[in-house]
């Protein structure tokens, strides 16, 4: 421990000798002008203070809400606690398989505490982001993408859970935000029957 502070100290007494270094490690020959440093290491970086609300966020923008509380005029809107794809039926179509289609089997419970049990196609999940991308133009970000479609692996038990997961991530994101999830668009997704 002791060489290391006598090295230091020997280092900061020959500063002033030709190709000395000095104590803040750059070369004291070199003229500073042809040194030249990042931006980060000339000034230390300030945080300024944040004045963003829960009013201030720009519709589409994500916000957390506390919906065990109906006090909040936001929650009102809420009505789904969670989401869940339990699974997937697959519906055959001929003998060949031709116009074979899976259904998923999606448990959404309420902040009432009751249970809705729906069945959809892939198909009526894509409807639906393409009326929710009409109805609210603004809110892109807010709608997640659809995981891809697949001609070949459609079938299969590895594509169809990456599918599912994609899907109950969908639905979490719609029906968890106050925006989207009084709308008229999402109802008639949830009530109307399979086609």
């Amino acid at each position: 421990m002791e060489a290391a502070i006598q090295d230091t100290s020997a280092a900061a007494t020959n500063s002033n000798r030709p190709g000395a270094w000095g104590n803040d490690g750059v070369d004291s020959n070199v003229n500073d002008d042809a040194v030249t440093s990042p931006p980060y290491w000339v000034r230390s970086h300030q945080r300024s203070f944040s004045n963003i609300s829960v009013d201030s966020i720009p519709d589409g923008g994500i916000t957390l809400q506390d919906n065990t509380d109906g006090t909040d005029s936001k929650n009102e809107a809420c009505w789904a606690k969670s989401v869940d794809i339990e699974g997937y039926v697959i519906v055959n179509g001929n003998r060949t398989g031709i116009g074979a289609f899976v259904v998923w089997n999606i448990k959404v419970d309420t902040l009432r505490g009751g249970t809705m049990r729906i069945r959809k196609r892939y198909s009526e999940f894509d409807d639906l982001r393409e009326k929710l991308m009409q109805t609210f133009p603004n809110s892109e970000g807010a709608l997640p993408p659809m995981p891809p479609k697949s001609v070949i692996s459609k079938f299969r038990p590895k594509f169809l859970e990456k599918r599912r997961a994609g899907l109950q991530y969908f639905l979490n994101c719609i029906l968890l935000n106050p925006q989207f999830s009084g709308s008229p668009v999402l109802k008639e997704f949830l009530f109307s029957l399979i086609h």
